[in-house]
């Protein structure tokens, strides 16, 4: 059945689930910037800055988008491409986002009792390993099935392609002196691997000549777009979409590279305040 309204195939409902967690995420994030903070922040410095409670919420902001009314529902439902931007958001711009928002010292209280695991699950290949399997993992038929006949396999799926993903970016980031980030230099060619990786399963997606999911086959077909052309924009979407944020990020660490190395080179002379 082919229909152009988002309604007949998603019907407008609210993801109370999705909200309790995002709530509850940011509750503890406020409690940790006004109460934690007198004991856990180092004396001296700034608690949170605005660039970073920004950079919080945007993550909140994205996973809510896609977690909820329509992308979410429309996912379930009809087009395999609006599932694709959810694991994009999943993988690639809530956990940067995240880590970036929150205080180090923040961070280094949630994950100071497995610290000696975590060491090793943000090792770089492990976590390559670690985040890419299970990107693999959920793009399989039998698992992609799964998640679309269970709502519960749908959220945990999800919450663990979201916490791989913070392992991922982990080594790029180094939020915590506990566990410090790549060299600027390998930090440029481990997220040239991760832009790398995506290009597998999104050529299953874009070349295959039948789909691969039979399941979307069942469904109606929003805006008249076929399985096969609905498969074909998933893959596109995974393989450009991710290639153009993972070298976006490549650029970014290159430019702020350049930056701090010009800073070291060219200090600023300072001012001679002698009276003669």
């Amino acid at each position: 059945m082919n229909t152009d309204s988002i309604f007949e195939v998603a019907p407008f409902h609210t993801h109370f689930d999705v909200l309790g967690v995002l709530a509850a995420m940011a509750l503890f994030y406020e409690y940790g910037v006004r109460r934690l903070a007198e004991t856990q922040a180092p004396r001296g410095e700034v608690v949170v800055t605005l660039r970073q409670r920004i950079a919080f919420y945007a993550s909140l902001l994205s996973l809510y988008l896609v977690s909820s009314w329509p992308v979410h529902d429309v996912g379930e439902n009809s087009l395999f491409m609006f599932h694709m931007v959810e694991h994009l958001v999943f993988g690639l711009i809530a956990p940067p986002l995240l880590l970036v928002g929150t205080p180090w010292w923040l961070i280094r209280f949630v994950v100071k009792p497995i610290l000696p695991v975590l060491k090793i699950l943000t090792k770089p290949l492990v976590a390559l390993a670690l985040f890419n399997g299970m990107l693999g993992l959920i793009h399989a038929p039998a698992v992609l099935e799964l998640m679309l006949r269970s709502e519960f396999a749908h959220f945990g799926l999800h919450a663990i392609l979201f916490l791989t993903g913070i392992l991922m970016w982990w080594p790029v980031l180094g939020p915590i002196p506990d566990i410090p980030r790549l060299p600027p230099f390998l930090r440029m060619g481990y997220v040239f691997l991760q832009s790398l990786v995506p290009t597998i399963p999104a050529t299953f997606l874009t070349f295959g000549e039948s789909p691969l999911y039979p399941i979307y086959e069942t469904f109606p077909r929003l805006w008249g777009i076929s399985a096969l052309d609905d498969q074909i924009m998933a893959g596109l979407i995974m393989k450009l979409g991710a290639g153009i944020l993972l070298w976006g990020y490549i650029a970014w660490i290159w430019f702020s590279w350049w930056n701090e190395e010009q800073r070291y080179s060219n200090p600023t002379p300072r001012v001679s305040t002698t009276e003669s």
